[in-house]
């Protein structure tokens, strides 16, 4: 296409500096970097080759390919169904460059003139699939008008995936809208109580003693035997500014399908409350 000046100048500029590339400065590369550079693509390309079904999906012929990209977000709905267990490695492949793909082609939107429409970016397990560069789109998304539905295990899982606190600390205060269900992870709770704050409780406690002016020993019933005794009672009262719901509220008292939300209008914070949620596969009566 070259020879017969079928292509375009920007194709021609693409090809030259391909050409150069090949030619000059990855032919000059040592045979050990080389040597390298095959064998971690042979690594990744590996797997889309092995099994009949996966590259019959991932490398079928250019008339049968059915997902050309994101060019048109607004007007798609893309979802990656693959189960982790049975392609663990391959799925995290595809998932991150499909992610990563997804987020370059909405913080592109930005650059663009026209009115920018809603599009959504859903992920259930999000900690398997989680990397650093999440915390930058999540804290651009929202200009770019991403609404991000992740749901993860706890807080823990999603640092133990990113190895980063505070890239997983960005990722989460960028999500306004919280929702928690029972948990024991301790950094999740510690983390939650923080976000939904404190405020003034009343914490009430009372003693009672009991004095006597002529007290003597029983050596029959083995104990004490008091004369002019009196019973004497004191209750105080203090305020204390503690967190809203204590870790019992987290472990113990949510129930099944109760959460605690902290939610937006978009306007203001709604005050964080308990709610009992209805799953769509269940009835009233069930719950």
């Amino acid at each position: 296409m070259f020879l017969s000046n079928n292509l375009n100048q920007s194709q021609i500029y693409d090809f030259k500096t391909c050409l150069e590339f090949f030619t000059s400065e990855f032919q000059s590369l040592d045979q050990r970097v080389l040597s390298i550079i095959q064998s971690e693509i042979s690594r990744i390309t590996q797997l889309f080759v092995s099994d009949y079904e996966v590259a019959n999906t991932f490398c079928p012929q250019k008339e049968n390919i059915s997902f050309r990209g994101f060019e048109n977000l607004e007007n798609n709905i893309v979802v990656l169904n693959m189960n982790i267990a049975e392609y663990r490695n391959l799925s995290k492949i595809i998932a991150t460059y499909l992610k990563l793909d997804f987020q370059s082609e909405v913080l592109m939107r930005l650059a663009k003139k026209n009115t920018i429409q809603p599009v959504a970016f859903v992920c259930d397990e999000y900690h398997e699939y989680a990397t650093q560069n999440d915390a930058d789109f999540f804290s651009e998304s929202r200009e770019a008008k991403c609404i991000n539905i992740i749901s993860t295990q706890s807080y823990t899982s999603l640092l133990n995936s990113i190895k980063e606190t505070s890239a997983a600390k960005v990722i989460i205060q960028s999500l306004v809208n919280k929702i928690w269900f029972r948990t024991d992870d301790i950094f999740t709770i510690e983390e939650a109580q923080k976000q939904l704050g404190k405020e003034d409780k009343t914490k009430i406690s009372r003693t009672i003693s009991e004095n006597a002016k002529e007290t003597k020993f029983s050596y029959v019933l083995n104990t004490f035997k008091s004369n002019n005794s009196s019973l004497s009672e004191s209750i105080s009262t203090q305020v204390q500014h503690d967190y809203i719901y204590d870790i019992n509220t987290f472990s113990r008292e949510l129930h099944t399908f109760q959460a605690i939300c902290f939610l937006s209008t978009g306007n203001e914070i709604l005050p964080p409350k308990v709610v009992q949620l209805l799953p769509d596969h269940l009835s009233k009566k069930f719950i």
